[in-house]
């Protein structure tokens, strides 16, 4: 069980909830920081001074105060009335990260809600009710105003209790109105308190949830990425020189020198390497730890932001000891937005140099002997088209991508009659940065399945030849799931089929040459 204690939440913890259901809980630590926070609000409450967005107005009305008895239903207006997201529902694990993200938001101590919110949080994760979050409609700025308020619409309920007002959430594989799926699953809706309303919808949560798994899944991608070159350097008979030690020492960038590292242990035994006497190849082969190296620092920076992102208080007012209450900025999604629209970026070029390797590949002018198109021989060549069309696929993914890493953070537009004149376009940079792994796992796999099939092409030149340690159990494992086909096929469901090896983390990326 993972337990929150709003400091050390990691982003792997995230993906075993989030994604694969491992249980959420509380620590100790966790339950005192809430039960301390709230008894401060309390106290502010006493006191009477205006406070933001706990006894006045939101936005532009901040300047109007609301009475206390007035505080539960200016909670409920908030989420009713900032519960206007539009698109295509956000992915059930997602919603299930931002779930686990604003728990551990809550639990820190400077947010003043009830215990029975976070509680009530967690027992929708462990239980398996999920929200159904539109995906578009969120600046990222005030934090995700809109997506938080449907989530909040479906754990929270007021003294009518309407059903058309519980929002929908799926549970046991069924859509059904919020009321329906928090009865059927046992958890009891609450009634939101002073300042729980703000608590619940202020933060860029959804932004750090896509990012998390942006984040964890492009890890893996680099590593794959190597492999894939590893592949595609064997079958074009590629120069091993471009990957010696010493080249990228004297350059000194981290991630590069560790691509070429990683490369090396990759195609390390091979016989294939070198043979065809070059003095150097194409920049797709030749400088790939230049390319690829890169990704690795920008993942690194990025994974940073994020972590400290999902550990961090983010809704406004904060309180603070001696039982005060400070209106600040930490809700503001710039932080995200702006390492989202570098991990997009730098993941687009991943998938644009291992295009350009596949087009290598599957060019009978470009690929050192093997039959067009990686056709199973010259005599097949116009019958059969070979992998023309999976190049196309990868062409044209590599291509959306390119419009899709456009900066998204650079752009803003004021809201709030001006109050909120600087915006992070932050949740348009997260969903852009996972469309594009998203994109880019399934140009690997192109790369992948063409280069499978150019060893076994070339193996046939060569039979006595001997793959690398890395790439020999890299092409038994697609072989394993996708065995060979000498004539045209239906390319589409393989190539989908070692997607999913890659999204299932069962491409073999790791490997002991000692042995």
């Amino acid at each position: 069980m993972i337990l929150l204690d709003g400091f050390h939440l990691t982003l792997a913890e995230i993906v075993r909830a989030a994604r694969l259901g491992e249980k959420v809980g509380l620590s100790e630590q966790a339950r005192r920081q809430i039960a301390e926070s709230h008894r401060r609000l309390q106290e502010i409450l006493q006191k009477g001074a205006p406070v933001y967005g706990i006894n006045t107005g939101f936005g532009i009305f901040a300047d109007k105060r609301i009475p206390q008895e007035d505080s539960a239903r200016l909670s409920r207006n908030l989420i009713l009335s900032h519960a206007i997201g539009t698109g295509p529902a956000l992915p059930t694990e997602v919603v299930r990260a931002a779930m686990l993200v604003r728990a551990n938001t809550l639990v820190k101590g400077f947010s003043g809600v009830r215990p029975v919110v976070v509680e009530t949080l967690l027992a929708m994760i462990n239980a398996g009710v999920t929200p159904v979050i539109p995906s578009q409609g969120s600046l990222g700025s005030s934090g995700d105003l809109a997506p938080l308020s449907h989530m909040a619409l479906v754990l929270t309920t007021d003294e009518e209790d309407r059903e058309e007002e519980s929002g929908l959430a799926e549970f046991e594989g069924r859509v059904m109105s919020g009321k329906q799926a928090m009865r059927e699953a046992g958890i009891e809706r609450i009634i939101l308190g002073p300042k729980e309303g703000l608590a619940m919808n202020n933060g860029a949560t959804f932004c750090a949830a896509l990012a998390a798994f942006a984040v964890e899944d492009s890890r893996y991608l680099v590593e794959v990425a190597d492999v894939a070159l590893g592949l595609s350097l064997e079958a074009l008979l590629g120069c091993s020189a471009a990957f010696d030690e010493r080249v990228h020492a004297a350059r000194g960038q981290v991630g590069q020198m560790e691509t070429a590292a990683h490369l090396r242990s990759v195609v390390e035994g091979s016989t294939l390497l070198d043979k065809a006497g070059r003095v150097q190849d194409a920049y797709s082969l030749r400088c790939a730890p230049q390319v690829q190296g890169p990704v690795r620092d920008t993942l690194e920076f990025v994974e940073k932001i994020v972590e400290r992102e999902i550990n961090a208080a983010t809704d406004n007012p904060l309180i603070f000891d001696p039982d005060v209450a400070i209106s600040g900025g930490n809700f503001h999604g710039e932080p995200i937005g702006m390492v989202m629209d570098y991990l997009g970026i730098a993941i687009s070029e991943l998938a644009a140099i291992s295009e350009r390797r596949v087009f290598r590949l599957t060019d009978g002018k470009l690929n050192g002997g093997l039959p067009p198109m990686l056709v199973d021989s010259m005599d097949a060549a116009g019958l059969n088209s070979g992998l023309m069309m999976p190049q196309y696929s990868a062409a044209s993914l590599v291509l959306e991508n390119q419009t899709l890493a456009t900066p998204d953070s650079v752009h803003s537009l004021p809201t709030s009659g001006e109050q909120e004149d600087h915006n992070a376009n932050a949740m348009t940079a997260a969903r852009h940065a996972r469309q594009i792994v998203d994109n880019t796992t399934h140009v690997l796999a192109i790369e992948l399945y063409s280069a499978a099939r150019a060893v076994d092409l070339r193996l046939r030149q060569y039979p006595h030849g001997q793959l690398g340690a890395g790439t020999q159990a890299a092409l038994e494992a697609i072989r394993k799931e996708v065995p060979y086909q000498a004539g045209d096929a239906l390319w589409g469901p393989e190539i989908e089929a070692i997607q999913q090896m890659i999204r299932k983390q069962r491409i073999p990326t790791s490997f002991d040459t000692n042995k």
